[in-house]
């Protein structure tokens, strides 16, 4: 088997795994594939990267059918023929996100669909004796989700490369988090048959909003990519307010300006 990936995105790769420390030897990591243009980049990557690398690991993949798509089968062929090209295990395991979705109404589709689609995938990782779980986020999704907290509720946070799940004793990796969107939309349109999403509301989500926003925001502010990402270091931050006082805090400041009578 002979898979080959361009440096640019081959050094990527290695620069995230080393510097987060995802892989070790007897790891037994379970990718998640949708069939996109991200996950099986994902997949071929770390099947190039077993070939090439002295640690010994195993991978498997689990595919979840969420019941958007009645054809789902044939999409299900191609991803079980992928899979057996690389000479990786996988399975397809139906989760009936459509119809949690629309018993939700009062929480965001992709919500929902995240939260099923997780605690599935958590669950089968166990079921298999695996110890990771592998995500196929890059650079451009840390760096929407960054940009998408601040603007929704205030806050600076992403998710992050290694994430130890203590509650499943999971540790979820993201191997792909420093290649770019235009990288891996390159590479996968010569290399793969993609798999169209089945999700009614793709193209249509908040997280495209914010994408195409900093996309739209990038025309006046050149670098404004390369400082979103910067930002998500620890060291980036600078001089910010402290946390507010509570009332209770304040009082006794409060009183010493104000006179009882």
């Amino acid at each position: 088997m002979n898979l080959i990936l361009p440096k640019p995105i081959f050094s990527k790769l290695m620069r995230a795994v080393v510097e987060f420390d995802m892989i070790q030897d007897g790891d037994k990591i379970l990718i998640g594939l949708s069939g996109g243009k991200d996950s099986q980049l994902l997949t071929y990557a770390l099947a190039a990267l077993k070939l090439r690398v002295q640690k010994k690991f195993t991978l498997s993949a689990v595919t979840i059918n969420p019941n958007f798509d009645e054809n789902f089968s044939a999409n299900a062929a191609a991803l079980k023929s992928f899979c057996d090209s690389l000479e990786i295990p996988h399975e397809i395991h139906e989760v009936d996100i459509a119809s949690a979705i629309s018993s939700r109404p009062d929480k965001s589709p992709c919500f929902t669909c995240a939260y099923f689609r997780r605690a599935a995938i958590n669950r089968i990782a166990k079921n298999l004796g695996a110890n990771k779980v592998a995500y196929a986020h890059h650079l451009d999704d840390a760096v929407e989700t960054f940009f998408m907290s601040l603007l929704s509720s205030g806050q600076l946070t992403t998710f992050t490369p290694t994430t130890y799940l203590s509650r499943t004793n999971l540790t979820v990796i993201r191997p792909l988090i420093y290649l770019r969107e235009f990288q891996v939309t390159s590479f996968a349109a010569k290399n793969f048959q993609i798999v169209k999403s089945p999700c009614p509301f793709d193209g249509k989500t908040n997280r495209q909003n914010i994408k195409n926003l900093i996309a739209e925001l990038g025309k006046s502010f050149p670098d404004l990519f390369e400082h979103l990402a910067a930002a998500l270091r620890e060291n980036s931050i600078g001089e910010l307010w402290r946390a507010p006082k509570t009332l209770a805090e304040m009082r006794q400041t409060y009183f010493s300006f104000v006179s009882r009578r």
